[in-house]
């Protein structure tokens, strides 16, 4: 829940992102270096762009920023995606911009929104020491999601201001008749006679119907009830709320990537990243590469072979040729594998046998990253017996992934290693962030250039 004080705080943090920027470009643009950086139209575009990376993470909304790191995260994954954009927009609309200018335009607006949430941090603890405005929440039922909750309430960068549980046990409020106890009854009076404004009331699935005479009985202080279950004692595992609708919705697995901006963002940054790398990698590589290819072996450029992806359905996957043609394409390669010519094994080495699969990103059959896709024939023997490894099919296949960039890639002799592979891929399934793609894109490239001992 927002209150009304953390929807000013995200007002004024956005409008003073926008003076930043735009201080930032003045200072650059008309006063050190006159229209070195571009015109109005030019700022309007950087102004536009850095709307649409804080939207893209969230920045002014808070869904996941209760602590002050959390804005600092948030900014510097919003900030990152900025540079990318506006870097492209500059570099396709051919502006004659020197790197250093467009590094001390970065370094500018970077420092001012570093500066700004350093001051605006400090004035915000100097209100909450001097003024009561944080809203006043207590919470009934000693349980663990109620010690969850006095979690969340004391954090100290929270907007609340935790007053303590009402009751000392975990046990009913009613009694034998079904009325409300009188110590409870004293209890929700006294909280209305203190200032609290809302209750939040843990209760077990089986406990559910004392809910509503406690409801009843804070009606009458004018006390806000806000009832959450504490499902710990009814399920075996950990589980997940979330909203179809007015529905709640509850499961045991988190997919971050069901959230339609979620889609968007990764969609967006695989057109963006894809597009690149085709025009300014593959253009020249793609040529070079085939004629060493052909200069090898019979046969054509690239090897094209059905994988599964997201859903379970199939796709024709892109890759460079390795080997030399044969008969025998759904066999995993193994070390000192005959089939693999000498430039296969370079790219495979590499990686750079990828990179054609750049071009399904870009048609959308892939993702940049996402569980490496695997054979038809390997799809159908291992879902047979691997726990949980269809369930790495509810994304889009990637390039690289999670599993790969922590060791699990390449040829897979027992099944406990396919096992550690899919536990990695459902891992990333559930947490998976823009940051996380980013740092699994870093990974990659230390990878390559450090060499894998399974890459071949």
């Amino acid at each position: 829940m927002k209150t009304r004080y953390l929807y000013v705080i995200y007002f004024i943090m956005s409008v003073t992102d926008i003076v930043v920027l735009n201080l930032s470009f003045f200072i650059l643009n008309y006063i050190l270096y006159p229209k070195s950086i571009g015109d109005a139209s030019t700022q309007m575009v950087a102004n536009y762009l850095w709307l649409l990376a804080a939207l893209a993470f969230g920045l002014y909304t808070g869904k996941a920023m209760h602590k002050t790191e959390d804005i600092y995260r948030v900014t510097i994954k919003s900030f990152a995606l900025y540079t990318l954009l506006f870097f492209s927009y500059v570099f396709l609309s051919a502006h004659h911009l020197s790197v250093g200018l467009l590094l001390g335009f970065y370094l500018t607006m970077f420092s001012g929104l570093i500066l700004s949430r350093l001051v605006g941090s400090t004035f915000e603890k100097s209100l909450k020491k001097h003024f009561k405005i944080a809203r006043p929440v207590a919470v009934i039922g000693l349980n663990s999601m109620g010690l969850r909750l006095a979690g969340f309430f004391q954090n100290s960068d929270s907007h609340f201001n935790f007053e303590g549980f009402l009751d000392s046990e975990n046990n009913s409020f009613l009694d034998s008749s079904g009325n409300i106890l009188p110590a409870v009854t004293d209890q929700i009076s006294s909280a209305s006679a203190k200032g609290i404004k809302d209750v939040y009331v843990s209760l077990s699935p089986n406990r559910i119907n004392e809910f509503d005479r406690l409801q009843r009985e804070a009606d009458k202080h004018c006390l806000r009830l806000k009832l959450v279950p504490d499902m710990s004692t009814s399920f075996s595992g950990a589980l997940q709320l979330t909203y179809l609708g007015d529905f709640a919705v509850l499961s045991h697995r988190n997919e971050p990537l069901d959230e339609i901006e979620n889609r968007f963002k990764k969609r967006l940054f695989d057109v963006v990243f894809s597009s690149l790398v085709i025009v300014f990698i593959l253009s020249w590589l793609y040529p070079l590469i085939a004629i060493l290819i052909k200069l090898q072996s019979r046969g054509p450029v690239l090897f094209k072979q059905l994988r599964t992806g997201k859903d379970n359905t199939n796709f024709v996957c892109y890759k460079f040729r390795s080997m030399k043609v044969n008969n025998d394409t759904d066999r995993q390669a193994t070390k000192d594998d005959d089939r693999i010519t000498k430039i296969g094994a370079f790219l495979r080495k590499t990686s750079l046998d990828e990179l054609p699969q750049f071009l399904n990103v870009f048609l959308g059959d892939m993702s940049v990253i996402g569980p490496r896709p695997h054979p038809l024939n390997m799809t159908k023997e291992y879902s047979q017996f691997i726990n949980q490894y269809m369930v790495r099919h509810f994304l889009k296949s990637g390039i690289t992934g999670w599993a790969q960039v922590n060791g699990f890639r390449g040829e897979t002799k027992e099944a406990e290693l396919m096992q550690k592979r899919i536990v990695h891929d459902v891992w990333y399934l559930e947490h998976w962030s823009m940051w996380l793609d980013f740092k699994i894109i870093y990974m990659t490239i230390i990878n390559i250039f450090k060499g894998e001992e399974n890459a071949y």
